[in-house]
């Protein structure tokens, strides 16, 4: 069982927490046509009125300069996204993978469409990001 792992820029925005503020981000994105393929909103941790916008990917000319627009920027986290065909115990098979190597989670995002299995890993750092896509690849081997 074949997944595919890559490194991925997500594309970052803290904002005030106020209703709105997710459609007025996407908007210019939107209308530069961006086709993300994930978008994440949430409050930040203690914070009750600071939030997070989080788009991936932005890819192209007009597509950068519209989330510029939309105030946002390249996000430092080192991430991967892991993308496969789904089946019982994936999830825990690459969650094992990376505990196995000793690598500690920033965050993960992970989902299930019809039978394809997505999810995205941040990081500490790139070295830990590196090691665990090498470990995640090899799992599936």
């Amino acid at each position: 069982m074949a997944v595919t792992v890559k490194k991925i820029a997500l594309w970052r925005r803290e904002v005030d927490n106020r209703p709105g503020i997710l459609a007025s981000t996407l908007e210019p994105l939107a209308q530069a046509k961006a086709n993300l393929k994930l978008v994440m909103g949430y409050r930040l941790p203690g914070q009750e009125s600071r939030a997070a916008v989080e788009v991936h990917p932005v890819a192209g000319k007009r597509a950068m300069v519209a989330a510029q627009e939309a105030g946002l920027a390249a996000s430092m986290i080192p991430t991967l996204l892991v993308e496969g065909v789904n089946r019982p115990g994936l999830g825990h098979a690459i969650a094992k993978a990376i505990a196995d190597a000793n690598i500690n989670l920033s965050f993960v995002l992970a989902q299930v469409v019809g039978p394809r299995y997505s999810a995205v890993f941040g990081f500490e750092n790139e070295s830990d990001a590196n090691r665990a896509a090498g470990r995640v690849r090899k799992a599936f081997r």
